[in-house]
């Protein structure tokens, strides 16, 4: 603690720029890499068909580009950790970047919970006897002692930790369509026979294919701390655009050709494709179908990196959001002194307080408040995207309305106006869609809305109360805040 500095007029210390450009695009694109493809794809697989998984995460795939390409023309022209929170603040309505700010600081922490209790449970895989204890601690430890070296040291660990993700699923495609060749395996072509064996490629319809679209969206999210990153950035102006021009092609490669890659090796009608084991991963199948020993084991240490990596850019991104919405105004000025290296000190340490508050409710009442915690962060990554799309909108009406030349930004979204309201529309649909089923029955079923819904409520009630307090209103065009200093 001691090497918090505040100057004797009571100006905060900055956040150092020590991200370098591989260090942005890996954090963002080892964001959209998780259990989501590992385990998630194959009960997305089961469940609609091969053809309908590829449709669906092909959809959620082009909105989450849309929404990066608005993301990163704000970032680039204005870098700021604070990213669609400051924003929303500046280019729409102040009490929706308090609340967007608040809302997406509460996701990550009760996210570093649920890694904690995820890395006992993968470390048990090996360790059956061992206390959960010890990982939990160790976990702790870890990821606290990376996001405490320097800004520099996070994205060095957030580049390797993303860079064995990379690889696994590089090494699964290429292997995977060998395979679907017939030339490693022993076996004949496989070619497309599994990929239309019984009611593929599209099973169970319309309402099949919507379910694993709305699941698709989860796996995708993380992509959005590419905004955040920007504030400690060197050079953002010319990193972003670069990291932004990379996140289509790489959803491509990684999610289109991983899923069409199991579609086509594994029947959708396998029923192991339902199982979230690790064991049963459709990777752990395929590198078991290859003759690879100990596949499993394998997987579950790839999927205890994508762990370690998902606690580490977790607990950056919600300190940095803390961090700013005291620079703001909008938290406590305790959360935005930072040490001589450039860390947020406090707003770390409180945000990996609360994770582990959060993380310690799950032993008691059956884990009934635990399950609560998680629901609530459930659909903050969706009010995040939410927020980046209308923000978006308002700041390139406002830059043109302004008499600001295009021409002058970093970077400039091709898609506008149709990609943030493109993006918006489908979001929309993702987040009011969350439990139709819970609306198809006979009669509503009020607990599973409370338990899908909760996180609006919530996010709308921050809204509400800054609005209220401080009575503010929608900022005009013309009063925009576009200052980028």
């Amino acid at each position: 603690m001691s090497e918090i500095k505040i100057d004797q007029l009571g100006n905060k210390n900055e956040l150092k720029r020590g991200l370098k450009s591989r260090h942005v695009t890996m954090i963002s694109l080892g964001g959209t890499i998780g259990t989501g493809l590992f385990l998630a794809s194959g009960g997305a697989i089961a469940q609609a068909g091969p053809g309908g998984a590829l449709l669906a995460y092909a959809l959620i795939g082009v909105m989450v580009y849309f929404l990066m390409t608005s993301l990163g023309e704000m970032a680039a022209y204005m870098p700021t950790s604070g990213s669609f929170s400051t924003y929303a603040t500046k280019f729409v309505d102040p009490a929706l970047g308090f609340a967007l700010g608040w809302n997406y600081w509460y996701n990550w922490a009760i996210t570093i919970a649920a890694e904690i209790a995820a890395v006992s449970l993968i470390m048990k895989y090996w360790f059956p006897d061992s206390s959960s204890i010890v990982w939990t601690i160790l976990f702790i430890v870890v990821v606290l002692s990376f996001n405490l070296a320097s800004v520099k040291a996070f994205g060095e660990a957030e580049y390797w930790f993303a860079m064995i993700k990379v690889a696994t699923v590089i090494v699964f495609i290429i292997v995977s369509f060998l395979m679907i060749f017939g030339i490693l395996g022993g076996n004949d072509p496989v070619g497309f026979t599994n990929f239309f064996a019984g009611d593929a490629p599209f099973n169970g319809g319309f309402l099949a294919l919507f379910g694993i679209f709305l699941a698709a969206g989860f796996s995708f999210q993380g992509t959005e701390m590419l905004g955040v990153t920007a504030g400690e950035t060197d050079d953002p102006a010319k990193n972003i655009p670069k990291a932004v021009r990379s996140v289509f092609w790489r959803i491509l490669l990684f999610y289109i050709f991983a899923i069409g890659a199991i579609g086509l090796l594994i029947p959708y009608t396998d029923s192991r494709l339902l199982s979230e084991d690790i064991a049963t991963s459709p990777f752990t199948l395929v590198f078991e179908n290859l003759g690879v020993a100990f596949a499993a084991s394998v997987m579950n240490a790839i999927i205890l990196t994508a762990m370690l990596s998902a606690g580490n850019s977790g607990l950056y991104a919600a300190s940095r959001m803390l961090y700013q919405l005291a620079v703001d105004g909008k938290a406590p000025k305790l959360f935005m002194k930072v040490t001589t290296r450039g860390i947020p000190m406090y707003a770390l340490l409180a945000t990996l307080a609360v994770g582990s508050l959060a993380f310690l409710a799950s032993f008691f009442g059956d884990g009934v408040v635990y399950i609560w915690l998680l629901n609530a962060s459930g659909m903050s990554g969706f009010i995040a995207w939410l927020g980046i799309a209308i923000s978006h909108y308002r700041f390139r009406r406002a830059y043109v309305a302004q008499g600001k030349s295009l021409s002058d930004l970093p970077y400039v979204s091709k898609f506008f106006p149709f990609g943030p309201l493109f993006a918006f529309a489908l979001c929309m649909i993702v987040v009011l869609g969350q439990n139709y089923m819970a609306f198809m029955g006979g009669t509503i079923d009020w607990y599973g809305v409370v338990v899908s819904y909760i996180g609006l409520p919530l996010f709308a009630s921050l809204w509400m109360f800054y609005k209220v307090k401080h009575k503010t209103k929608i900022v005009p065009l013309m009063d925009c805040d576009l200052s980028n200093k």
